[in-house]
Formats: C-alpha cells, sequence, structure tokens
C-alpha cells in the first residue's frame, strides 16, 4: 500500500468515527421526542377530551376519575417514553380486569390517542414509536 492509499484510509477512518460519534450523540429518548413533560400533559389533556367526545367509548369511562386517569396517563405515558417519571398506578390488568374490552372499543381508544397526539404536534415518528410500545399492553388491557 502506497503512503498515499494509507493517508486516504487514515482519513476515511477518522470520517467514520465522527460520523458515527455524532450519530450517538444525537439519539434522544422518547420522552424528549415527545416534548418532554409539557407535551406529555397537553397530549393528555387532548386524550382525554377525544374520549370526551367519542360514544364509542365514553360509556366505558362514565364512572371514571377523570382527574385521576388523567394524572395516571400523564404518569404512564411519561415512564413508558422513558422519562424521569414513575408510574405509581394499578396495572393493566388491575385497571381493567372485568370491563370485557372489544377489539371495537380498544381500536376507537388508538384512534382518540392518534387523534390527541396529532393535535398536540406530535411528529409522526415519534407517535409510532409510543404506539408500539404501548401495543404490548393490548391483551392485559383486553383481558386475553
Amino acid at each position: 500500500m502506497s503512503a498515499k492509499q494509507g493517508t486516504l484510509r487514515a482519513g476515511m477512518a477518522i470520517v467514520l468515527s465522527l460520523l458515527v460519534a455524532c450519530a450517538n450523540n444525537g439519539s434522544s429518548t422518547l420522552y424528549e421526542e415527545l416534548g418532554g413533560q409539557q407535551t406529555i400533559v397537553q397530549l393528555a389533556d387532548h386524550f382525554v377530551m377525544e374520549i370526551a367526545y367519542d360514544n364509542r367509548v365514553l360509556p366505558r369511562f362514565m364512572d371514571s376519575n377523570v382527574e385521576r386517569f388523567r394524572e395516571k396517563i400523564i404518569e404512564h405515558f411519561c415512564w413508558i417514553a422513558d422519562g424521569p417519571c414513575q408510574y405509581t398506578g394499578d396495572s393493566m390488568v388491575q385497571v381493567h380486569a372485568g370491563m370485557d374490552i372489544n377489539s371495537a372499543e380498544f381500536n376507537a381508544v388508538v384512534e382518540n390517542l392518534i387523534a390527541a397526539m396529532d393535535k398536540t404536534g406530535i411528529a409522526l415518528s415519534a407517535q409510532n414509536r409510543l404506539l408500539e410500545r404501548l401495543a404490548v399492553l393490548r391483551p392485559e388491557i383486553m383481558g386475553i
């Protein structure tokens, strides 16, 4: 190998190392991608309102303590997005025990969440990451 080729390879190695370092430094948590606590609070508020105007699921929430639901959904979104929060609510199994939630109701709530994320201005990539993390809870919520 000539000295010129060696210098070229060394230069390429440095450039590649810098690109990898920049890519790693640019990574962020889902919490950060969502916009942090302020945005999660806005998301929760929009989500509550979406549910409130959706006759497909509103009856399921009629006996709920809305303030507690809001508080726990903020905690849960923050926690599941790797934010600085600790979820202190009951498990999804405990919360939904005996409710016999069907697929149509589950899907309606997911639609409400998507609409809330859109209204909050959350980027599609962050929406998809949050939905991916929440999707694994479907069996616990539906009791299957």
